[in-house]
């Protein structure tokens, strides 16, 4: 077996693991049943895929986010590791390929939605693999006490006795004692698990938060005092545009993103802004998930997230390099009462959700019973135009049909064109002498991606083979498209759109089984997140980092001396030791002599900056009594 070290300076080149990865990786190579607690950028993912790699046999992992599924696969690719994903939105035959290759191929890893651990398919192809380790990331998912929960994952505990000689680690970046306890619980950890916590505290972050009428004037203010890369976080995408733009007139570089622009404008904005050609991403929530840039010196809200994981994950995507770095909130009055609304509006009544499920049923005209794991190209608008739906509601029922685990929705996330030959090469080569018309693209085909495509679904660009076999792209959809129906091929055409996916057979709108106590309870839950991120803003008594440490159960921090709160402490301490110095040299100045206010600034060789403080000395001693005026208008001590 290679050493941990090895294989991290052959894959990765790096020289030495950051604290606990080591420890953490020592845990799951003796089969123990890991919890890893590690803050956003404390690379979790080495976690696992260090110890996958020691070990013959396959790592599952598991993954609720299908835009960061894919990233990982595709990295891991880059590096020579070999690995499949199977999520919603790909045909029964790609995740047929994709479970065969697992089984009789090479892949090290196999990354799966949590929806998928039920299904047959599954179940019998993973009895045939030789897997060494479960991995379930973004862990919180499974507790209800966590701030974005996911029945599906309640499903693990059920596959962990496939597999039950398997460990199982689990790794989250945010996560409150209760849930920690609750994730152990709830996958079925065995006697002599170990929990692994690295400090949630950011040493060189320094967070703020400042009470602003005029935000747009204090964003500025704030970027011309804080050089170099930002993000600006905001809620809804139509202010993204609207910032962004302002930003741009006043000469910041600046663009907006959100998960409604077409994804090459999103890979546009965000190359521009990793390779450091565009300063400020002005982004929903959307942006920055699964994207590690080191130098971001700045980080603003300009509004309150629902809850302090989310503020912490996304606040936390500053100065990852270790320099100084901060973190901004921007709040009114108006966001704190408009989050408590929010949050109330994300509960729509049960009739609500009724009726946009049987919408549903009836825009994909679906039978009672069908449709199990069936995923559709879904937009929201058009479908709210089709029944009349108010949008802003259907979007909280569809979010709360997810979380009841009916039906999953994949924001707008980029699938390019796949395809797999289905023939075998002879029969390919006698298909193609049969057809002349279609021999410049299968040699194309054959020429950039070789003996690949015979062995699985492999991405192609219809804009390339158009140059290859000097077509149109038009031309080269339409004849794959062909080729398709004669069985020589499968043909998956790029998809940008949003994906739902439903999780059951499709049931009577009727009779929907609402869980109703888990709907009034994860309202709960909600609503106290949303009171611990107004306390965050509005209390200005305890260090930042150290509220936010206590929120997450590390209670023997002390203070970062950096933030807003402990900046101003050590202002008010500077502030009373030059108050104190003053009484002194004002009780020695006026012993020898009586002075006027003028003659005793003199005296004291008061700069312009200590003036005011002086001035306030003298008032404080006069109002205590221990100063007066004599009839020449002079300070004198009193008697």
């Amino acid at each position: 077996m290679q050493s941990a070290q090895s294989v991290l300076q052959q894959y990765w080149g790096y020289k030495g693991f950051r604290p606990l990865q080591e420890d953490i990786i020592g845990a799951v190579l003796q089969k123990k049943d890991v919890l890893a607690l590690m803050p956003t950028g404390g690379g979790k993912s080495l976690c696992f895929q260090v110890p996958a790699l020691m070990q013959e046999g396959i790592c599952l992992v598991i993954t609720p986010l299908i835009a960061l599924m894919k990233d990982q696969v595709e990295h891991l690719k880059a590096r020579g590791i070999p690995a499949e994903a199977v999520y919603s939105g790909m045909s029964k035959r790609e995740i047929d390929v994709a479970l065969d290759n697992c089984v009789y191929g090479s892949p090290k890893f196999l990354y799966l939605s949590p929806e998928r651990l039920l299904t047959e398919l599954l179940q019998e192809r993973v009895k045939k693999m030789k897997v060494n380790l479960l991995a379930v990331d973004e862990a919180h998912c499974i507790s209800q006490w966590g701030y974005d929960f996911r029945p599906a994952y309640m499903q693990i505990a059920e596959f962990r006795k496939l597999i039950p000689e398997v460990p199982c680690i689990a790794l989250t970046a945010t996560a409150t004692k209760t849930v920690a306890k609750d994730i152990q619980e709830k996958l079925a950890f065995r006697p002599g698990s170990k929990e692994f916590q690295k400090s949630f505290a950011r040493e060189n972050l320094s967070y703020s938060v400042r009470w602003e009428e005029n935000k747009p004037a204090k964003l500025l203010e704030i970027l011309k005092k804080v050089p170099g890369t930002a993000v600006i976080y905001l809620r809804s995408r139509k202010q993204t545009q609207l910032v962004a733009k302002t930003l741009r007139q006043y000469g910041i570089s600046a663009d907006h993103y959100h998960a409604g622009l077409l994804h090459e404008e999103r890979v546009r904005r965000q190359d521009a802004w990793m390779q450091g050609r565009l300063r400020v991403v002005v982004a929903t929530n959307a942006f920055g998930m699964g994207i590690d840039k080191p130098d971001v010196r700045l980080v603003v809200h300009l509004g309150l997230p629902d809850t302090l994981e989310a503020y912490y994950q996304e606040g936390g995507r500053a100065g990852r390099d270790g320099k100084k770095a901060y973190a901004v909130v921007l709040v009114d009055e108006q966001d704190v009462s408009g989050l408590r609304e929010r949050i109330l509006r994300e509960f729509p009544e049960p009739e609500v959700m009724r009726h946009v499920y049987q919408a549903l049923a009836n825009y994909y005209k679906l039978a009672i019973g069908s449709s199990q794991l069936s995923s559709y190209d879904f937009e929201l608008d058009d479908f709210c135009r089709t029944y009349s739906l108010d949008a802003n509601q259907t979007w909280h029922a569809l979010k709360k049909l997810e979380e009841q685990g009916f039906l999953q929705l994949s924001e707008g996330f980029y699938a390019p064109s796949r395809l797999h030959i289905l023939l075998q090469h002879q029969e390919l080569y006698a298909f193609q002498i049969a057809n002349a018309s279609l021999e410049p693209l299968l040699k194309a085909l054959l020429r950039i991606y070789g003996g690949e495509i015979f062995a699985g679904y492999t991405r192609i660009s219809e804009n390339e083979l158009a140059r290859q076999a000097k077509d149109s792209v038009n031309g080269i959809r339409q004849k794959l498209e062909m080729m398709q129906k004669m069985e020589v091929l499968a043909y998956e055409p790029q998809r940008d759109k949003p994906q739902l996916t439903f999780l059951t057979p499709r049931h009577d709108a009727a009779k929907l089984p609402l869980q109703l106590k888990q709907l009034r309870e994860r309202k709960e839950v909600c609503l106290e997140k949303a009171e611990a991120v107004i306390d965050y803003v509005k209390q200005e008594h305890l260090c930042r980092t150290r509220f936010l440490l206590d929120y997450f159960g590390e209670w023997d921090y002390e203070k970062c001396g950096i933030c807003d709160v402990c900046l101003q402490q050590k202002g008010d301490d500077a502030h009373d030791g030059k108050i104190f110095r003053y009484r002194q040299q004002i009780r020695n100045a006026i012993t020898i002599k009586a002075l006027s206010p003028t003659e005793l600034e003199k005296a004291l060789e008061v700069s312009a900056a200590n003036k005011n403080i002086m001035l306030h000395t003298v008032r404080l001693m006069l109002d205590e009594g221990s100063l007066t005026y004599d009839s020449t208008g002079c300070l004198v001590l009193s008697k």
